[in-house]
């Protein structure tokens, strides 16, 4: 099993500049979170660690089975009872977008409020979903534990890169 310590660290600062009635009008904005997980398994810490860069055949699917059916990189077992991290990256050469979410049975929801809801992310893109400060998303083995990604079309595969970091207690 992985030790992680890891820190997010997510800023946006720019400026919004329109003309007004008496001349030009400028507003700056600063946005930044930072989150950071230790090791270990109570809130705010995480112990395992799943990461990876999968491609899905044309129109296919990839169902991840966040409690049993992982292996990482030191080809330990992965198996998932909170979620605190999930991050998707989909390769820019993609064609289709990386649909995330809408497992058929056992979904894990995380960040959906439904198992129907569905995240794409488009060539080049990614998301980034957090429940890092808190005890972060259960994942129920046989019952809330699938969470699938999926090739948003037909024609070319979608190659996509995922972390998800969490604690198996």
């Amino acid at each position: 099993m992985s030790s992680p310590n890891l820190t997010l660290q997510l800023s946006v600062t720019g400026s919004n500049v329109g003309a007004g009635k008496l001349g030009s009008l400028s507003e700056s904005f600063n946005i930044q979170s930072l989150y950071q997980l230790l090791a270990g398994t109570s809130t705010g810490q995480a112990d395992t660690v799943f990461e990876d860069t999968r491609t899905i055949a044309a129109s296919g699917t990839d169902i991840l089975d966040l409690n049993a059916a992982l292996t990482d990189r030191f080809g330990a077992s992965v198996s998932l009872l909170h979620v605190k991290l999930i991050i998707v990256r989909a390769a820019a050469g993609n064609t289709n977008n990386v649909q995330i979410g809408g497992a058929a049975s056992n979904t894990f929801n995380g960040p959906f409020s439904s198992a129907t809801h569905k995240v794409g992310v488009p060539p080049g893109e990614m998301v980034v979903f957090t429940n890092a400060t808190g005890a972060g998303w259960a994942v129920t083995a046989s019952t809330a534990d699938q969470f699938q990604i999926a090739n948003s079309g037909a024609g070319t595969s979608v190659t996509y890169d995922i972390l998800i970091v969490g604690t198996s207690t």
